[in-house]
C-alpha cells in the first residue's frame, strides 16, 4: 500500500520548501524575469503560495499580492487551504461566481475573468501569482494579458501610449506561475520566446520522471495504473479545431454512440467493481448525460455536470460525489483542473484529446493520496487512446510549436496484465512483469540516456544495526554525517549535512526526530552524541534506483 507518512497535512514538505526557496533564489540572483514552478497535481501548490507569501510579509509588511486562477472551484480550494495553512492571513476574495468583491486586502484571491474588468480597483500590487499558469494565453487581448497589462509608454513614432492593467500602476510588477503542465498545445513550453513572454524561466521543476517517482515512493502521490482497453474511440477521421484539439462536434458524434458507450461502460464496470469513487471524462454535454444515465441503469449511482447546469446545482452534485452519496461523477470539460477529491480511485476517459496539458491534468485528478479510505492507486481506463497519443503522465510528449511537426510518444503494453508503460520501462508498473529488450545501436553512443527511471519499488527492512561516520566531499570539502543502516549483511546509507546551508533544514529535522537536544552545528559535534540517538525499528527504501534511497523510518 502507498499511504502518506502520518504528518500534519498543513506542514510544509521538503519539496514545497525547496519550491518556495527557488523563488527567493531566482530574484536574489538578480533575475528580472517572471519564473514558473512545475509541481505535479496533488503536490500541494497552495502550500507553496501560502508559504512564500507568509515569508515575504513577515519581512516586508507593505508588499501586496494577487493570486489569480480561472475557475470558481480553484479559488474556493486555494482560499480554503490557504486559510488552514495560515490562519488569520490578511486575504480577501474577488470573484463574481463566489459573490465576493474584496479588493483592499494585502492578498487577493480571484478569478481572472472578474479581476480583468477592473484591475485599477486593486491599486499597487507587487506580485501576481498565477495558479494553472499554462492557461495564460499568448494572445495579446486574452484575459491574463489584459490583467497584467503594460506601463505607460511611447510608440516607435514617439506618441504617448497609455498603459493598462496592473502594470499601469506598477511597471515593476512581478508574475510567478505554478502549474503541473508548463506547456501549451501548438506552443511548447510557456517560457519559450514565442509563448507570449509572460513567463521567462523555469525556476523549479518536479514534474520529471524522477520527481514523480520520488513523490510516489515517499507516499505524497498516489500511483496511476492505466489499463489497455478492448475498444478505443476512432479518431482517424477527426479534424482539428482552432485550438489544435479535435473538433468538438466530431468528438461527441463519435463517442456518443450507444454501441460505443455501452461497450466501454460494460468494460469499466468489470474493471471497477471494487473501486469506491469514479470520475468519467465525457466528450460532450449530451454524451455526459447519456453516460450517467447508462451507469445508473447498470446499478452504478451516477450524476453529471456540464456548463448548462446552474452553479448551485453543480455544487450540489459535486458535493454528493464527494460525500459518497453518488459513486460516479460524469463531466464534460469541467474537471480537467480544480477537482480536489482524494478518494478518487477510478478514472474512465471517454474524451480523446490532442492536448498533452489536458491529458496530464485529467489524470492528475487521481494522484491525491487518501489514507482514510485505504486507497492504493487510481485505475485509469483510457478509451480515448490518450496515453498512446500523449504519453505517460510522468513523461509526456511535450507539444511543439506549430509547424515544427508532431508525433505520438511510444508506449508499450504489458502482455501479462494490459497496463500501459513508458517505452523504457524495464518492469510493468502494475504487475511487475519484466520486459524483454533488444540491443539497439545508435550513432552517438553514450550521449543519450538509455533507460529512464521506472516507477519506484519500495521495500521495508528490519534494522539490525546502525553506524555513524564522517565523510568529506572531495568536490566541496564539506563534511557530512553518514548514517549506515544495516539490514543483515546489507547496508543502506543516509547522508545528513549539518554544515551545508542548502541541506541544513533537513539535517535539523532529521536530528529532532531522533533526539530531544538541539541539533549540532558540526559533524564532529554530532558524532559525540550519536550514541544517544533513537534508532528506527524499520526503514522504507526506494530500491530500484542507482543509489537506493531511504524514504521514511518506522519507530
Amino acid at each position: 500500500m502507498n499511504l502518506i507518512n502520518p504528518v500534519n497535512q498543513y506542514q510544509e514538505r521538503w519539496y514545497q520548501r525547496d519550491a518556495i526557496q527557488s523563488i527567493f533564489d531566482y530574484f536574489d540572483a538578480g533575475n528580472n524575469g517572471n519564473p514558473v514552478l512545475a509541481l505535479p497535481t496533488a503536490a500541494g501548490k497552495t502550500h507553496v503560495i501560502s508559504g512564500f507569501i507568509k515569508r515575504v510579509l513577515n519581512t516586508y509588511t507593505s508588499q501586496r499580492f494577487m493570486v489569480a486562477t480561472h475557475v470558481k472551484e480553484l479559488i474556493e480550494q486555494n482560499a480554503d487551504k490557504f486559510s488552514k495553512a495560515w490562519p488569520h492571513a490578511p486575504f480577501g476574495i474577488y470573484s463574481a461566481g463566489m459573490k465576493s468583491r474584496d479588493y483592499m486586502q494585502p492578498i487577493i484571491f480571484g478569478g481572472v475573468q472578474s479581476m480583468v474588468k477592473a484591475p485599477e480597483l486593486f491599486g499597487h500590487r507587487d506580485m501576481l501569482i498565477v495558479d494553472e499558469a499554462h492557461l495564460v494565453s499568448p494572445a495579446e487581448g486574452s484575459n491574463y494579458q489584459l490583467l497584467i497589462g503594460k506601463a505607460d509608454g511611447y510608440d516607435e513614432r514617439g506618441k504617448f501610449v497609455p498603459g493598462y492593467g496592473l502594470r499601469k500602476i506598477n511597471p515593476n510588477l512581478k508574475v510567478v506561475g505554478l502549474s503541473a503542465t508548463i506547456f501549451r498545445q501548438g506552443i511548447g513550453y510557456i517560457t519559450d520566446e514565442h509563448a507570449g513572454r509572460i513567463f521567462t524561466d523555469i525556476a523549479y521543476n518536479l514534474c520529471t520522471m524522477e520527481g514523480f517517482a520520488r513523490l510516489i515512493a515517499e507516499g505524497y502521490l498516489s500511483p496511476l495504473i492505466p489499463k489497455r482497453t478492448s475498444i478505443e474511440i476512432d479518431t482517424s477521421e477527426f479534424t482539428r479545431g482552432a485550438n489544435g484539439d479535435f473538433n468538438q462536434k466530431q468528438l461527441q458524434d463519435a463517442a456518443n454512440r450507444e454501441r460505443v458507450t455501452h461497450a466501454a461502460l460494460t468494460e469499466a464496470c468489470r474493471f471497477g467493481y471494487n473501486r469506491r469513487s469514479w470520475l468519467v471524462f465525457a466528450s460532450g454535454i449530451e454524451h455526459a448525460e447519456n453516460v450517467s444515465n447508462m451507469l445508473n441503469s447498470f446499478g452504478i449511482s451516477s450524476t453529471f455536470v456540464h456548463s448548462k447546469i446552474s452553479n448551485d446545482e453543480r455544487d450540489k452534485r459535486i458535493n454528493a460525489h464527494k460525500d459518497g452519496r453518488v459513486r460516479c461523477l460524469v463531466g464534460n470539460n469541467i474537471f480537467t483542473t480544480g477537482y480536489d477529491h482524494p478518494p478518487l480511485d477510478f478514472i474512465i476517459d471517454l474524451q480523446p484529446t490532442m492536448s498533452v496539458a489536458k491529458h496530464v491534468q485529467k489524470y492528475g485528478r487521481g494522484m491525491r493520496v487518501s489514507p482514510d479510505t485505504y486507497k492504493e492507486n487510481c485505475l485509469i481506463l483510457d478509451f480515448g487512446g490518450n496515453v498512446r497519443r500523449c504519453g505517460p503522465i510522468n513523461d509526456p510528449y511535450i507539444p511543439k510549436r506549430k509547424g515544427e511537426g508532431s508525433g505520438e510518444v511510444p508506449v508499450k503494453i504489458c502482455e501479462a496484465c494490459g497496463t500501459y508503460n513508458h517505452i523504457s520501462a524495464r518492469f510493468c508498473v502494475d504487475c511487475g512483469e519484466p520486459f524483454e529488450f533488444q540491443t539497439k545501436i545508435v550513432k552517438k553512443a553514450g550521449e543519450e540516456e538509455i533507460l529512464k527511471s521506472d516507477l519506484p519499488i519500495t521495500e521495508i527492512f528490519d534494522v539490525t544495526n546502525v553506524i555513524y561516520w564522517k565523510h568529506i566531499s572531495a568536490k566541496t570539502g564539506i563534511p557530512a554525517l553518514v548514517c549506515s543502516y544495516y539490514v543483515g549483511l546489507t547496508k543502506f546509507d543516509e547522508w545528513v549535512n549539518f554544515e551545508n546551508p542548502k541541506a541544513r533544514h533537513f539535517a535539523n529535522e532529521w536530528w529532532r526526530a531522533r533526539s530531544p537536544d538541539d541539533p549540532p552545528v558540526t559533524v564532529d559535534d554530532a558524532l559525540t552524541k550519536t550514541r544517544f540517538l533513537r534508532v528506527p525499528r524499520q526503514i522504507s527504501v526506494w530500491t530500484n534506483r542507482k543509489h537506493p534511497m531511504i524514504t521514511r523510518v518506522i519507530w
